[in-house]
């Protein structure tokens, strides 16, 4: 009676064992695996060489600005982008090698685990048939005491067996979850870095276009720099003191959306080398986003990769499909050749030089003393509500 409850018992664990495993497949909890740590000094020695460059970058910036200093910080700016596509495609190369030994693991896992449950059922089944046999059977084929308990020790044995069995069976499972982890863990670290190596690269293209620019615009001489640089700070200086009404400014007349209002200076104007119109949008005096108040519109990009994102619903100063020249903010030309700390409108042309109220309101003629004392001639409109005002630059008004 006692050997049937035992041989009953054991093969009833066992079934058990075996439907948690399975059930585990779903719903095993496993601790997050530690992905394998990149130790490629390469890596590290690209790193080092990173921030040295960034540190000398920074004290060449703070410096005072010379044509020489400029392309001194725009080499050493490329000289960096370079060592960060470096780094990133050492990384992609390291992760690819991860990648591969993850993949070798699973399927090696895979193996065992299909190798352990197949022993597994095995035994169950052979462990359920012995629990139908009769503890008379047993004992009348026992040739004594101690073969009965010698047979007795050997079913011990094997429940241990068994024990083990389920273990390791479970084991292999939580290995297998967790290389299965680190692989698709990978596979997103790759791919993030892939996209930051096309960045990367199209940078570096922008890079080096923007010191050719500078050599062109300058003729590699330091008073055409020097100019250039006086020229950008007082237009920019221009656009802050407008936007706060420094402008001497008279009333024309009342506009619609739509009206023609200006029209773009066709040839270089006063702290501007070509024709473009910058257009701003001010609220109680504060420049805003005009993305957030333009609607969508065929354009050419000319920015060197500025946000072009408008969400509003206005229509545009001027005719499609136009050239996006500069955007609003922390812009290519802000961070290229840091003449001012910011854009606070939009840099655009296109086909026709006509400009037209985005939106009605009451329009102004005004002007603004520029660089060397030139006149920047410009258009303010006044919306009448919550304290808009969009400014159109570079225009003889209409």
């Amino acid at each position: 009676m006692f050997l049937n409850r035992f041989f009953r018992h054991l093969s009833i664990l066992l079934v058990l064992g075996l439907v948690l495993i399975f059930a585990s497949f779903s719903n095993a909890q496993t601790s997050t695996p530690t992905p394998t740590p990149d130790n490629s000094q390469q890596v590290s020695d690209l790193q080092k060489k990173i921030n040295d460059l960034q540190s000398k970058i920074s004290d060449l910036q703070s410096q005072e600005r010379t044509l020489s200093s400029q392309i001194a910080v725009m080499n050493n700016q490329i000289k960096l982008t370079e060592y960060q596509i470096a780094s990133t495609e050492e990384q992609i190369t390291n992760l690819t090698l991860d990648i591969d030994t993850a993949t070798k693991k699973i399927s090696g896992l895979e193996n065992s685990l299909n190798e352990l449950v197949l022993v597994l059922m095995n035994r169950v089944v052979a462990t359920y048939e012995i629990g139908t046999i009769q503890p008379l059977q047993i004992l009348l084929t026992s040739t004594d005491a101690s073969d009965f308990l010698s047979r007795l020790n050997y079913l011990r044995r094997a429940q241990a067996h068994d024990k083990k069995l389920i273990y390791e069976t479970q084991q292999a499972k939580i290995d297998y979850t967790n290389q299965k982890e680190i692989y698709e863990d990978k596979k997103k670290e790759i791919e993030k870095l892939k996209a930051q190596l096309v960045a990367y690269t199209n940078q570096l293209d922008q890079e080096k276009q923007a010191k050719q620019r500078l050599l062109s615009e300058t003729q590699g001489s330091e008073a055409n720099y020097q100019r250039f640089l006086a020229q950008a700070k007082a237009e920019y200086e221009a656009i802050v003191g407008i936007i706060a009404g420094k402008g001497t400014e008279s009333e024309v007349r009342k506009v619609n959306q739509g009206d023609v209002i200006a029209t773009i200076i066709p040839t270089a104007s006063c702290n501007s080398t070509g024709p473009h119109l910058h257009f701003t949008v001010s609220r109680d005096g504060s420049a805003q986003d005009p993305f957030g108040f333009l609607k969508s519109i065929e354009y050419t990009d000319n920015s060197g990769g500025d946000t072009f994102n408008p969400s509003g619903s206005w229509d545009w100063p001027i005719d499609s499909p136009i050239k996006f020249n500069q955007g609003f903010g922390d812009t290519w030309y802000v961070r290229t050749y840091h003449f001012y700390p910011t854009h606070n409108g939009i840099d655009i042309s296109g086909p026709s030089l006509t400009v037209r109220a985005v939106k009605s309101g009451t329009m102004f003629r005004g002007s603004y003393a520029g660089y060397k004392g030139c006149t920047l001639p410009y258009v303010r409109v006044d919306h009448n509500d919550d304290g808009l005002d969009t400014f159109y630059l570079h225009v003889y008004s209409n």
